[in-house]
This record gives C-alpha cells, sequence and structure tokens, in this order.
C-alpha cells in the first residue's frame, strides 16, 4: 500500500512564522545601516574633517628688501602664510623650488605656492609711475593626486594667495597716499594669483580617477574571482549543490581534507587570475584608452595585487565557512573604499577612515597603481610601499588559512556532505 504524499508547505503558511523573519530582518537592517554609516562617514563632509593638507611653499624671491626692512616681500609672505595654519587644514612645507618639484613628481604634496623671483621688484614697482605689469603668485596644482584633493589644496593655497596680496596692499596704500582713486584700488589687491598645473598627468587619466577605478577592478577580480573559484570547486567536488534554474544536480562526494581543498582553491587562483588581470588590463588600455605607461611592471603589479585579494578571499572562506563571503566583502570592500584615499584624500576623512588606511588593502593597492599610472612609477610616490603591503597581504592569506584548515582537520572537523533533514 502505498504511502499517503507528504503536503507540501505553501509560502502563505510560512510567512506566519516569525523564526523564517528574525535572521534575514535583523541582518539585512544591520548591513543597510552600517553600510550607510561607513560609506557616507567618510565623504559627507571633507572640509570639516580636512587637516594637516600637505602643500608646497616655494619663495623664489631674489630681490633687495624693501628700505628699512630687514627681509624682501616674498621672505615676509611665505613665513606669514607657514605661520598661520588656518585652523590645520594645511601642512605647509618650505621648500626649494627644485624640492617643491621633487615632491609634486613623486605625489608628496598636493599643490603648491611659488613666489617668483622678481616679486618684490614688481611690487615696489607699482608705487612708480613706470610701472606696466601686476606682480603675480603662482598657485600649482596636482591632478594625479585626485581631483578633489588638488582641488582643496588648490583652494587653501588661492585663499593664502590673496589673503598676502591684500596684506601686501596696506603696506602700499600707506605709502602712496597722493596716489590717484585709480592708482589706490590697484593697490589695494596688488598681486596677480596665476593657476596651473604642476604635474601634468593624461587626458584620458579621468582627471586623477583612473588610479582609483583601476584598483577597485583589481579588488573586485580578486574579490569575485576567488568566491567564484571557492564556489566552484565545493560543488565539483560534491560538497555543494549545483542549481541553474529549475536544474539541481550534486556530483558524487570527493574524500579530501580541508587543507587540500584549500590548497586547490589557492593554486587555481594563481592561474585563473593571470587570465583576468590580463583582461582588464586589455580592456582599460587596449580598449578604452587609459592612459598608462610601464605597462609590463603595471601587469606584474596588476596580478600581484589581485592575487593577494584572491588568496585573502580563499582563506577567509576557508576560515569562516558560510559566511566567509560576507566576511571578505567587508574586509576588502566595505571598509577598504571610504579608507582607500583615492577619491577623498585621507586629510580630509574623520580619524577612524585614517585608522583603517593603514592596513585596508584598497589603500596600499591605490597608491601603487597611482604610482605608476601618475608618478613615473617611483617608489618614494607609494609603489615600494605598496609592494611590501602586498607580501605581507599575502604571506598572511597563507598562514591563516593553513594554520585554520590544518586545526579543524586534525581537531576533526571533516568537510561532511549536508544532508537533508
Amino acid at each position: 500500500m502505498a504511502e499517503p504524499a507528504t503536503p507540501q508547505a505553501t509560502a502563505a503558511a510560512l510567512l506566519r512564522r516569525p523564526q523564517l523573519w528574525l535572521v534575514p530582518t535583523i541582518l539585512t537592517a544591520l548591513l543597510a545601516l552600517l553600510l550607510s554609516l561607513l560609506y557616507m562617514g567618510g565623504i559627507v563632509n571633507p572640509n570639516r574633517e580636512l587637516k594637516d593638507l600637505p602643500i608646497a611653499l616655494v619663495n623664489d624671491d631674489a630681490g633687495k628688501p624693501p628700505p628699512g626692512q630687514k627681509e624682501n616681500l616674498g621672505a615676509q609672505i611665505t613665513a606669514a602664510i607657514a605661520a598661520d595654519t588656518g585652523g590645520g587644514k594645511a601642512e605647509w612645507r618650505t621648500l626649494t623650488h627644485a624640492e617643491a618639484r621633487d615632491q609634486l613628481e613623486s605625489g608628496k604634496v598636493y599643490g603648491a605656492l611659488v613666489v617668483p623671483a622678481d616679486f618684490t621688484d614688481t611690487v615696489l614697482a607699482l608705487t612708480t609711475p613706470g610701472a606696466t605689469r601686476r606682480p603675480t603668485l603662482t598657485v600649482l596644482t596636482n591632478p594625479g593626486k585626485g581631483s578633489l584633493g588638488s582641488s582643496l589644496a588648490g583652494q587653501i593655497t588661492t585663499k593664502a594667495a590673496h589673503q598676502a596680496s591684500r596684506s601686501i596692499g596696506k603696506q602700499l596704500t600707506a605709502a602712496g597716499a597722493q596716489a590717484s582713486p585709480t592708482v589706490k584700488l590697484l593697490l589695494a589687491d596688488p598681486v596677480d594669483v596665476v593657476t596651473r598645473v604642476g604635474r601634468p598627468i593624461g587626458a584620458a587619466s579621468g582627471l586623477g580617477l583612473t588610479a582609483f577605478y583601476y584598483t577597485l577592478l583589481l579588488v573586485l577580480a580578486g574579490f569575485m574571482g576567488g568566491n567564484v573559484i571557492s564556489n566552484g570547486v565545493d560543488t565539483a567536488l560534491g560538497y555543494a549543490d549545483n542549481e541553474i534554474g529549475p536544474w539541481h544536480t550534486r556530483r558524487p562526494t570527493v574524500p579530501i581534507s580541508r587543507t587540500q581543498t584549500l590548497l586547490l582553491k589557492m593554486v587555481m587562483t594563481a592561474g585563473i587570475t593571470l587570465v583576468s588581470v590580463s583582461l582588464v588590463l586589455l580592456a582599460c588600455v587596449g580598449v578604452l584608452g587609459m592612459d598608462a605607461s610601464h605597462l609590463p611592471l603595471l601587469w606584474v603589479y596588476s596580478y600581484c595585487a589581485a592575487l593577494a585579494v584572491g588568496l585573502g578571499v580563499q582563506a577567509i572562506n576557508a576560515a569562516f565557512g558560510g559566511i566567509g563571503q560576507l566576511v571578505s566583502m567587508f574586509v576588502f570592500i566595505v571598509l577598504g573604499l571610504p579608507s582607500s584615499g583615492a577619491t577623498v584624500p585621507l586629510q580630509a576623512v574623520p580619524g577612524f577612515y585614517r585608522f583603517l588606511s593603514l592596513f585596508e588593502p584598497m589603500r596600499q593597492l591605490s597608491d601603487g597603481v597611482r604610482a605608476i599610472l601618475y608618478f613615473d612609477a617611483r617608489g618614494d610616490a607609494g609603489l615600494t610601499r605598496s609592494w611590501i603591503m602586498i607580501a605581507i597581504g599575502a604571506v598572511l592569506a597563507l598562514v591563516f588559512g593553513f594554520a585554520m584548515t590544518t586545526y579543524y582537520d586534525r581537531t576533526g572537523h571533516k568537510r561532511l556532505t549536508p544532508q537533508p533533514a
């Protein structure tokens, strides 16, 4: 006699079970709250958070001091600017012209204010009948440091230059008391502030944002590739179901330890990352025409960066199991984006994000990409530190991953095929 068929559950009946709602609701709400706080918290008010943005201050003025004064006007205004921190928003670095040029080209400063060699002579000439041109102060930008960072530096530097102009104007107005109203108006704000690009980047550089987006592609290639490989291996070895539309299959289970499974996944990650990174570089440079030099170095760096992320994903998945993908998403994406310093300078984000930037992978990788794309692959532009951090990250992934799987194997936590209740 045939057994009666088990009645199938219905959605309407299951929706009345509170325990079915509890965990998804709590996790979804927490994720929405955390993502909102983390992402918006890093960019909502850069001007309020701005602190110690490095800007070069260069005095090339070779003129003699005005009568009765010990220093020329260039020395006076640079000293006044350096002493006025402006609420701590700028870190003024008093440098020679060569030093400032070097720091612009290595990305150590976001901009510069330059006093030209004839500044004092041109200012003093304004009080004479033969004056033909206004003195100038030059603001240099560094778009390779990102459009927002360069813009913030330009705003600070331009404001300082105009303040210096008005300060000099007070001296000139007092000295030219008998001048005509038109001349007095000129003397009140005598200096012309000129803005120029201090370290040019290519037109196809996304206004300094291609480094960030290219880094994001590398992180995503490592993150998504690692998860795809992990799920694919588990399915192929019979430890996970394979569902495509209405089709469901389960392969025969292959007896294998956790340690050997992790080794298999990491070796496959090393091989498949070669393909994914090559396609990223081909699409960005070959198809879209992104400005990039040092292509062999960029390819090697890209591979090592994406591989380090992929190895980290495999280690986290092996250690945390089913929630590993969520953990790795927070490590590599959620916490990495706002602390990368690639779109908003780290000097303009809250202290929590500056702390994260000390070890978050995306910050370490973006510095290296920026150095290769915009700063002639200079080691002191961040590339050396990035290589070191990639090596540390890869070693930590290997040590952590294999330590956890070895512990699980030795304590009897074998990989078992899930069985229906």
